[in-house]
């Protein structure tokens, strides 16, 4: 299977992904439904799925506000419709009034839907150990520890 790193259609995931980080960055559920599959699921850094309407959902509720986010350091291969571009994905935000800052490397996988690049996917797994955000599993403190 043939595989190009650069070009028009790297060029265009590239900015279908700064749109996306945009988007996140200002609330802006119109434009993250357009960049996005009917289907597209997010992956968590720590387990949970989300669904397109979870992820807009969590804007449009004020539950997930996001102050600022980066996704660079970014490679992009495209496998003639559909794409995987893998970056670092920065971000400060709260969910539900708690920090959920984190540095996360982030796999994101695009469709050419219509002659158009939408986000069907991504995946997000925290660099260099759980998020500070992950529950805590420990029992620290109890009697037999």
């Amino acid at each position: 299977m043939d595989t190009t790193t650069t070009g028009t259609d790297a060029a265009d995931v590239r900015a279908l992904s700064e749109r996306w980080a945009r988007a996140e960055r200002t609330a802006d559920t119109a434009e993250l439904d357009a960049l996005t599959t009917d289907d597209y699921t997010v992956v968590g850094p720590v387990g949970f799925m989300l669904t397109k309407q979870q992820t807009l959902d969590r804007y449009r509720s004020d539950t997930f506000v996001t102050h600022d986010l980066t996704y660079d350091e970014v490679d992009v291969r495209v496998y003639g419709d559909a794409a995987v571009s893998i970056g670092v994905h920065t971000q400060r935000a709260d969910f539900q009034g708690n920090p959920v800052d984190g540095r996360f490397r982030s796999t994101h996988i695009a469709v050419r839907d219509g002659g158009t690049w939408r986000l069907a996917g991504m995946h997000l797994s925290a660099i260099g150990g759980p998020p500070p955000f992950t529950p805590r599993t420990d029992t620290a403190g109890e009697e037999g520890s």
